[in-house]
């Protein structure tokens, strides 16, 4: 009697292990399966890793992708004696033009003083969203850029006619010496110099052989222009010049008159 309860006990405890061990393969090839399932969703490199990544192709204000560089096309920023026209949803006694005063400010109808040097349109727009907003239940306000400085570029030094012109299109500086009437007998045309603004303080500097650009047809070697850029041609060597210059350090290396 005992040794049957004992071969009951024993026959109870191999199947007690058979069946936690197909549970257990039985979970394994649901994992295996389930995994499977989710790689097979994958393509292209996502298949070959473990995780996926959304990719960032960069800002809707095209700001670009910093890998590319950081800033392709930045938005325009607002300077004194830009006018703005403010048209209101709801409100339209609050409908007004504004010029961004010299100080940078603009003066908002009932809400005061409004920084908006330096912004885009986008971000002066939330300003006056927020200077509004203890005055309109929704001040929602159509933001419009009316007058603004057009982009250009300055053309100096031994050129036919000095002066200021407008960017109107990618143009490099061997155009804006075209531009400007061409080369002087006088020219030292192997040491072009690009003074860049890179702050309301500091010059960055880029000499251009222009010479043996033009004689070589290096074309490539060209510097295209932004807003802002001062093109130099002198008449002397210019034996040193540091890449970045106070503004009033620029003023050594030309003459006024010139403009």
């Amino acid at each position: 009697m005992r040794r049957r309860c004992t071969d009951r006990w024993i026959a109870l405890v191999f199947l007690v292990i058979g069946c936690g061990s197909a549970a257990v393969a039985q979970g394994n090839r649901a994992d295996g399966s389930a995994d499977q399932a989710s790689r097979s969703g994958l393509t292209g490199a996502e298949a070959e890793g473990s995780s996926t990544t959304a990719a960032n192709p960069g800002g809707a204000d095209g700001l670009g992708n910093p890998l590319l560089g950081g800033v392709r096309h930045p938005l325009y920023r607002l300077r004194p004696s830009d006018v703005l026209e403010l048209t209101f949803t709801v409100a339209p006694e609050f409908n007004q033009v504004l010029t961004v005063q010299p100080d940078g400010y603009v003066m908002l109808k009932d809400a005061g003083l409004v920084r908006a040097q330096g912004l885009n349109v986008q971000e002066f727009s939330a300003a006056v969203h927020q200077a509004y907003s203890g005055y309109l239940h929704d001040p929602q306000a159509a933001v419009a850029l009316k007058e603004f400085e057009r982009p250009y570029f300055i053309v100096g030094g031994e050129v036919g006619k000095p002066g200021k012109y407008e960017l109107r299109s990618d143009t490099t500086v061997a155009e804006a010496v075209q531009i400007a009437g061409g080369l002087t007998h006088q020219a030292r045309h192997s040491q072009v110099v690009v003074f860049r603004r890179v702050n309301e303080d500091l010059v960055e500097t880029r000499l251009v052989n222009l010479k043996r650009m033009l004689k070589q047809s290096r074309l490539a070697e060209d510097t295209h222009l932004q807003t802002g850029d001062l093109v130099f041609v002198p008449q002397n060597t210019i034996s040193k010049i540091s890449r970045f210059l106070s503004k009033p350090a620029v003023s050594m290396y030309m003459n006024g008159s010139q403009f």
